[in-house]
């Protein structure tokens, strides 16, 4: 197989995506388009990172008689320049889309992807109504989701004894989600939510009156219902004015980039979920030795490392059903993918589930002290794993509406 890679970021409208080329959209080529942040808060843990997992995705599935032509751009985290990128890329020829951090952004290429009979791989976004009330049999939620990121992190602090919460929220679709169904988790265990504050994203930076809000409530635990460097700042800003020494601080989504660049003398006991960490086992070890070189000597992080899982899987479907039988229709190469197990070095064997749930175990990480980490990248120790069937929201609890029970 033949691999043509072109990084396309688009920089501030659709005019920056250069089409396809008339000549390449003839034959039997594959066009993915790592749909990203490469400029906004969630660039480090998704964005360059994510465009280069793809591209390794594809350089690994060399030689089954079609090419694979990988490409990126820049979204902006505004649902409105998603959406014009994803329809232009989609009406070109492009055959899935990938990645897609922020999730407002997320339910406008899913949408878009149902009506032209296109793939969506989402790795980035977290909302888990992408598989409840707005699931579309045209997408993959492939690495984390808002249900499991709640379950994995709230359940386990308020059964140590975290049982009233205060939320600092991002004001956008994945922030509610997190926020609501960590909600749920903290009051079926007999907690209680005083309070919430929501902030402006992606604009803010300043936390501290947030943090303020939040001490003011006496509750237990401070839970951070953003991400990557929201939810940085957020922590800094509570060590700032010692919030860390009355109430637990609760990372609902975190990734090893983030703790790089919060260091571990702020970052140390923090509890975290996540589906993937370089230093798992021997194949994700495996997996983030061939990059490693190529990611600026950085291991990959959680997002990333889905979106070489989902391009690695659906370029095994296309394999599969044939690549004209897969740039045809969408929803069967989405329907093939439901149908084969999944299995790469990064999430190891799993299933994809009907509504378009990937399936797989998923692990509560505690950070590492200084003393205990041996050097960078070496941050997080096993406090607990959960295994892939109980991590996920059950099937007939997400209301998906081609899901037959």
């Amino acid at each position: 197989m033949e691999i043509n890679r072109r990084s396309l970021l688009a920089a501030s409208s659709l005019a920056a995506v250069a089409p396809l080329s008339r000549a390449r959209a003839q034959g039997q080529t594959i066009r993915l388009g790592v749909l990203t942040d490469m400029s906004g808060p969630y660039r480090d843990s998704t964005g360059p990172a994510s465009l280069l997992m793809t591209q390794v995705a594809a350089e690994e599935f060399a030689g089954r008689g079609f090419t694979v032509e990988v490409i990126g751009a820049d979204h902006q985290n505004k649902p409105d320049v998603g959406a014009n990128i994803a329809r232009q890329w989609y009406d070109q020829g492009m055959d899935a889309i990938v990645d897609v951090p922020t999730s407002s952004v997320a339910f406008a290429v899913n949408q878009i992807a149902k009506e032209k009979n296109k793939v969506f791989l989402n790795s980035g976004a977290a909302s888990s109504d992408l598989t409840g009330s707005q699931c579309s049999p045209n997408t993959v939620h492939w690495t984390y989701d808002t249900y499991m990121l709640a379950k994995g992190t709230g359940g386990a602090i308020v059964r140590n004894g975290g049982d009233t919460w205060y939320f600092v929220t991002a004001d956008y679709a994945f922030g509610h989600a997190l926020q609501r169904d960590t909600s749920r988790f903290v009051e079926a265990a007999g907690g209680r939510v005083l309070g919430a504050s929501r902030y402006p994203f992606p604009q803010t930076t300043d936390f501290s009156a947030f943090v303020l809000q939040a001490q003011a409530s006496r509750a237990k635990v401070l839970g951070m219902a953003n991400a990557s460097g929201d939810t940085i700042n957020t922590i800094k800003a509570a060590r700032e004015f010692g919030l860390h020494r009355t109430m637990k601080l609760a990372a609902l989504l975190m990734s090893s980039t983030d703790i790089h660049a919060l260091g571990l003398d702020a970052g140390q006991g923090l509890l975290l979920t996540e589906a993937f960490y370089w230093d798992l086992n021997d194949r994700t070890r495996a997996l983030s030795s061939r990059v490693r070189a190529r990611n600026q000597d950085r291991p990959p992080s959680q997002v990333p490392a889905g979106c070489y899982g989902a391009a690695l899987h659906y370029l095994k479907a296309v394999a599969d059903m044939g690549a004209a039988a897969a740039k045809a229709d969408g929803r069967a190469a989405v329907a093939r993918m439901k149908a084969m197990p999944t299995d790469d070095d990064a999430f190891g064997p799993g299933r994809i589930r009907e509504d378009g749930r990937k399936l797989h175990p998923v692990y509560l990480f505690e950070v590492k002290t200084p003393a205990e980490s041996s050097g960078p990248w070496d941050y997080y120790k096993v406090a607990a794993t959960t295994p892939a069937e109980e991590a996920f929201r059950p099937l007939a609890e997400g209301g998906c509406p081609f899901v037959h029970s």
